[in-house]
Protein backbone atom coordinates (compact mmCIF):
# COMPACT_ATOMS: atom_id res chain seq x y z
CA UNK A 1 0.00 0.00 0.00
CA UNK A 2 0.95 3.33 -1.02
CA UNK A 3 1.28 5.60 2.31
CA UNK A 4 -0.06 9.00 0.97
CA UNK A 5 0.52 12.07 3.76
CA UNK A 6 0.04 14.72 1.60
CA UNK A 7 -3.10 16.38 -0.08
CA UNK A 8 -5.19 13.19 0.39
CA UNK A 9 -4.85 13.18 4.32
CA UNK A 10 -7.98 14.12 6.59
CA UNK A 11 -8.01 16.91 8.14
CA UNK A 12 -8.70 16.60 11.95
CA UNK A 13 -11.83 15.37 13.13
CA UNK A 14 -12.81 15.01 16.75
CA UNK A 15 -14.12 11.75 16.83
CA UNK A 16 -13.26 8.41 14.52
CA UNK A 17 -14.72 5.79 14.90
CA UNK A 18 -14.00 2.21 13.83
CA UNK A 19 -16.53 0.03 12.35
CA UNK A 20 -19.87 0.86 10.83
CA UNK A 21 -22.02 -1.95 12.57
CA UNK A 22 -25.20 -1.15 15.29
CA UNK A 23 -22.82 0.01 17.78
CA UNK A 24 -20.83 2.12 15.70
CA UNK A 25 -23.52 4.00 14.02
CA UNK A 26 -25.00 4.96 17.14
CA UNK A 27 -22.03 5.98 18.93
CA UNK A 28 -22.06 8.49 15.57
CA UNK A 29 -25.23 9.41 15.81
CA UNK A 30 -24.74 10.63 19.26
CA UNK A 31 -21.75 12.03 18.96
CA UNK A 32 -22.56 14.20 15.82
CA UNK A 33 -25.33 14.88 17.49
CA UNK A 34 -23.86 17.18 20.32
CA UNK A 35 -21.75 18.71 17.79
CA UNK A 36 -18.60 16.84 17.39
CA UNK A 37 -17.09 16.33 13.99
CA UNK A 38 -17.12 12.22 13.58
CA UNK A 39 -16.20 10.20 11.13
CA UNK A 40 -17.13 6.51 10.91
CA UNK A 41 -14.43 4.67 9.00
CA UNK A 42 -16.00 0.90 8.19
CA UNK A 43 -14.45 -2.28 6.78
CA UNK A 44 -16.50 -4.63 5.13
CA UNK A 45 -20.20 -5.73 6.56
CA UNK A 46 -21.56 -5.78 9.41
CA UNK A 47 -22.36 -9.49 10.99
CA UNK A 48 -25.75 -8.26 11.93
CA UNK A 49 -26.57 -9.12 7.92
CA UNK A 50 -26.33 -12.61 8.77
CA UNK A 51 -29.43 -12.62 10.84
CA UNK A 52 -32.52 -14.07 8.92
CA UNK A 53 -34.82 -11.46 10.14
CA UNK A 54 -34.60 -9.36 13.49
CA UNK A 55 -37.00 -9.87 15.71
CA UNK A 56 -35.90 -8.81 19.26
CA UNK A 57 -35.16 -4.96 18.86
CA UNK A 58 -37.63 -2.20 20.33
CA UNK A 59 -39.99 -0.58 17.97
CA UNK A 60 -40.26 -3.28 15.33
CA UNK A 61 -43.26 -5.44 16.48
CA UNK A 62 -42.77 -7.67 13.73
CA UNK A 63 -39.07 -7.42 12.95
CA UNK A 64 -37.27 -6.29 10.80
CA UNK A 65 -35.46 -7.12 7.81
CA UNK A 66 -31.32 -7.24 9.22
CA UNK A 67 -30.09 -5.39 5.79
CA UNK A 68 -32.98 -2.51 6.24
CA UNK A 69 -32.36 -1.87 9.73
CA UNK A 70 -28.64 -1.68 9.22
CA UNK A 71 -29.61 0.94 6.03
CA UNK A 72 -32.14 2.83 8.35
CA UNK A 73 -28.82 3.28 11.28
CA UNK A 74 -26.33 5.03 8.39
CA UNK A 75 -29.42 6.69 7.32
CA UNK A 76 -30.11 8.26 10.83
CA UNK A 77 -26.21 8.92 10.71
CA UNK A 78 -26.02 10.39 7.48
CA UNK A 79 -28.54 12.91 8.41
CA UNK A 80 -27.24 14.03 12.00
CA UNK A 81 -23.94 14.97 9.73
CA UNK A 82 -21.73 11.76 10.29
CA UNK A 83 -19.09 11.25 7.72
CA UNK A 84 -19.15 7.66 6.13
CA UNK A 85 -16.34 6.02 3.98
CA UNK A 86 -15.09 2.48 3.79
CA UNK A 87 -11.67 1.71 4.53
CA UNK A 88 -9.50 -0.60 7.08
CA UNK A 89 -7.94 1.43 10.04
CA UNK A 90 -4.49 -0.34 10.21
CA UNK A 91 -3.20 1.77 13.00
CA UNK A 92 -3.32 4.05 15.53
CA UNK A 93 -0.14 6.20 17.00
CA UNK A 94 -0.51 8.38 19.75
CA UNK A 95 1.04 12.19 18.85
CA UNK A 96 1.62 15.25 21.12
CA UNK A 97 -1.66 16.60 21.45
CA UNK A 98 -2.23 19.71 19.49
CA UNK A 99 -2.87 22.62 21.75
CA UNK A 100 -5.18 24.27 18.82
CA UNK A 101 -6.79 21.24 17.49
CA UNK A 102 -6.67 18.83 20.58
CA UNK A 103 -5.53 15.69 18.13
CA UNK A 104 -3.95 12.83 19.76
CA UNK A 105 -4.24 10.54 17.70
CA UNK A 106 -3.29 9.59 13.79
CA UNK A 107 -4.73 6.28 12.07
CA UNK A 108 -4.17 5.06 9.44
CA UNK A 109 -6.74 4.16 6.80
CA UNK A 110 -6.11 1.48 3.93
CA UNK A 111 -8.46 2.11 1.14
CA UNK A 112 -8.01 2.02 -2.54
CA UNK A 113 -4.79 0.99 -2.96
CA UNK A 114 -3.27 3.71 -0.15
CA UNK A 115 -2.48 4.59 3.19
CA UNK A 116 -4.21 7.85 4.45
CA UNK A 117 -4.53 9.37 7.79
CA UNK A 118 -7.09 10.41 10.12
CA UNK A 119 -6.18 12.73 12.60
CA UNK A 120 -8.64 12.89 15.92
CA UNK A 121 -9.19 13.99 19.17
CA UNK A 122 -11.23 10.43 19.88
CA UNK A 123 -11.39 6.87 18.75
CA UNK A 124 -14.21 4.99 19.83
CA UNK A 125 -13.48 0.84 18.52
CA UNK A 126 -16.45 -0.81 17.38
CA UNK A 127 -14.62 -3.12 14.82
CA UNK A 128 -15.57 -6.44 15.95
CA UNK A 129 -13.75 -8.53 15.74
CA UNK A 130 -10.94 -6.50 14.96
CA UNK A 131 -8.69 -4.32 17.36
CA UNK A 132 -5.12 -5.18 16.45
CA UNK A 133 -5.40 -1.37 15.36
CA UNK A 134 -4.88 -0.66 18.96
CA UNK A 135 -2.15 -2.85 19.37
CA UNK A 136 0.36 0.24 18.92
CA UNK A 137 -1.52 1.95 22.17
CA UNK A 138 -1.04 -0.87 24.39
CA UNK A 139 -4.37 -0.68 25.21
CA UNK A 140 -5.59 -3.33 27.26
CA UNK A 141 -7.24 -6.34 25.67
CA UNK A 142 -8.22 -10.19 26.33
CA UNK A 143 -7.95 -13.13 24.48
CA UNK A 144 -10.33 -15.84 24.55
CA UNK A 145 -10.09 -18.54 21.83
CA UNK A 146 -10.43 -16.77 18.46
CA UNK A 147 -11.76 -14.31 20.03
CA UNK A 148 -10.55 -10.67 21.25
CA UNK A 149 -12.19 -8.35 23.35
CA UNK A 150 -11.01 -4.90 24.44
CA UNK A 151 -11.04 -4.08 28.46
CA UNK A 152 -13.68 -0.90 28.96
CA UNK A 153 -14.90 0.56 32.66
CA UNK A 154 -18.61 0.68 33.40
CA UNK A 155 -18.55 3.95 30.69
CA UNK A 156 -16.92 1.84 27.74
CA UNK A 157 -13.22 3.99 28.47
CA UNK A 158 -10.20 2.07 27.29
CA UNK A 159 -6.86 1.89 29.51
CA UNK A 160 -5.62 4.17 26.87
CA UNK A 161 -7.28 8.23 27.83
CA UNK A 162 -8.90 9.12 24.72
CA UNK A 163 -9.77 5.64 23.28
CA UNK A 164 -13.13 4.08 23.37
CA UNK A 165 -15.01 0.61 22.97
CA UNK A 166 -18.36 -0.57 22.20
CA UNK A 167 -20.71 -3.35 21.32
CA UNK A 168 -18.98 -6.86 20.81
CA UNK A 169 -15.71 -6.02 20.95
CA UNK A 170 -16.21 -5.19 24.50
CA UNK A 171 -17.63 -8.88 25.24
CA UNK A 172 -21.50 -7.30 25.43
CA UNK A 173 -24.15 -9.89 24.90
CA UNK A 174 -24.34 -10.42 21.20
CA UNK A 175 -27.88 -8.69 20.19
CA UNK A 176 -28.23 -5.58 17.94
CA UNK A 177 -29.99 -3.70 20.61
CA UNK A 178 -27.54 -4.13 23.65
CA UNK A 179 -25.20 -3.27 20.67
CA UNK A 180 -27.22 -0.20 20.34
CA UNK A 181 -27.78 0.62 23.57
CA UNK A 182 -23.89 0.44 24.77
CA UNK A 183 -23.21 2.29 21.56
CA UNK A 184 -24.71 4.98 22.76
CA UNK A 185 -23.88 5.21 26.20
CA UNK A 186 -20.23 5.41 24.62
CA UNK A 187 -21.00 7.92 22.37
CA UNK A 188 -22.22 10.28 25.55
CA UNK A 189 -19.18 9.54 27.12
CA UNK A 190 -17.14 10.85 24.49
CA UNK A 191 -19.61 13.64 24.52
CA UNK A 192 -19.02 14.42 28.39
CA UNK A 193 -15.21 13.76 27.95
CA UNK A 194 -14.99 16.46 24.96
CA UNK A 195 -15.64 19.81 25.78
CA UNK A 196 -18.44 20.33 24.34
CA UNK A 197 -21.38 21.89 26.34
CA UNK A 198 -24.18 19.46 26.97
CA UNK A 199 -26.90 18.24 28.95
CA UNK A 200 -29.54 16.12 27.31
CA UNK A 201 -29.90 14.81 23.35
CA UNK A 202 -33.98 15.94 23.36
CA UNK A 203 -36.12 17.75 21.53
CA UNK A 204 -38.92 19.04 23.97
CA UNK A 205 -42.37 21.22 22.86
CA UNK A 206 -42.14 24.90 22.92
CA UNK A 207 -42.19 26.01 26.45
CA UNK A 208 -41.44 23.71 28.16
CA UNK A 209 -37.89 24.72 29.55
CA UNK A 210 -38.74 28.54 28.72
CA UNK A 211 -42.17 28.74 30.19
CA UNK A 212 -40.89 27.86 33.67
CA UNK A 213 -38.04 30.70 33.27
CA UNK A 214 -35.13 28.21 32.48
CA UNK A 215 -33.02 28.75 29.41
CA UNK A 216 -32.93 25.99 26.53
CA UNK A 217 -30.31 23.69 28.10
CA UNK A 218 -27.17 22.51 25.88
CA UNK A 219 -28.00 19.54 23.24
CA UNK A 220 -32.17 20.40 24.00
CA UNK A 221 -34.47 21.77 21.90
CA UNK A 222 -37.69 23.40 21.66
CA UNK A 223 -39.88 22.93 18.75
CA UNK A 224 -43.07 24.46 17.90
CA UNK A 225 -46.36 22.44 17.23
CA UNK A 226 -45.82 23.65 13.17
CA UNK A 227 -42.10 22.36 13.18
CA UNK A 228 -43.14 19.18 15.39
CA UNK A 229 -45.98 18.26 12.65
CA UNK A 230 -43.45 18.59 9.88
CA UNK A 231 -40.88 16.67 11.96
CA UNK A 232 -43.70 13.84 12.37
CA UNK A 233 -44.64 14.02 8.83
CA UNK A 234 -41.40 13.88 7.75
CA UNK A 235 -40.40 11.30 9.73
CA UNK A 236 -43.28 8.62 8.22
CA UNK A 237 -42.34 9.76 4.66
CA UNK A 238 -39.24 8.29 5.21
CA UNK A 239 -40.00 4.95 6.80
CA UNK A 240 -42.88 4.51 3.98
CA UNK A 241 -39.95 4.61 1.81
CA UNK A 242 -37.62 2.38 3.36
CA UNK A 243 -40.24 -0.17 3.67
CA UNK A 244 -42.49 -0.13 0.54
CA UNK A 245 -40.43 -2.47 -1.10
CA UNK A 246 -38.12 -5.85 -0.35
CA UNK A 247 -34.85 -5.19 0.10
CA UNK A 248 -32.70 -5.79 -2.89
CA UNK A 249 -30.18 -7.04 -0.96
CA UNK A 250 -29.80 -10.94 -0.47
CA UNK A 251 -29.60 -12.98 2.70
CA UNK A 252 -26.15 -13.72 3.92
CA UNK A 253 -25.29 -16.57 5.48
CA UNK A 254 -21.84 -17.43 7.31
CA UNK A 255 -19.27 -17.23 4.26
CA UNK A 256 -17.76 -20.81 4.92
CA UNK A 257 -21.09 -21.73 3.66
CA UNK A 258 -20.99 -20.71 0.38
CA UNK A 259 -18.98 -19.80 -2.47
CA UNK A 260 -18.45 -15.89 -1.80
CA UNK A 261 -16.79 -14.15 0.81
CA UNK A 262 -19.77 -12.01 2.16
CA UNK A 263 -21.93 -15.00 2.51
CA UNK A 264 -24.73 -13.92 0.23
CA UNK A 265 -27.24 -16.38 -0.57
CA UNK A 266 -28.25 -17.63 -4.05
CA UNK A 267 -32.17 -17.05 -3.89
Amino acid sequence: MERDDGEHAHGPTDVLVVGGGVAGLTAATFTARAGLDTLVVNDGESILNRNAHVENFPGFPAGVNSRLFGDLLAEQADRNDVRRREGRVADVERVEEDGETGVRFVASVEADGTVETVRTRFVVAASWSDADYLDGLNATTRDAGSKRYVDVDERGRTSVEGVYAAGRLTEKYHQAVVSAGHGAEVGLTVVHDSDVSYYHDWVAPEGYFTDRGREVPPGCEEIDAEERKRREAESREVMTEFFADPHEEPQRTHPSLVEDERGRLDE
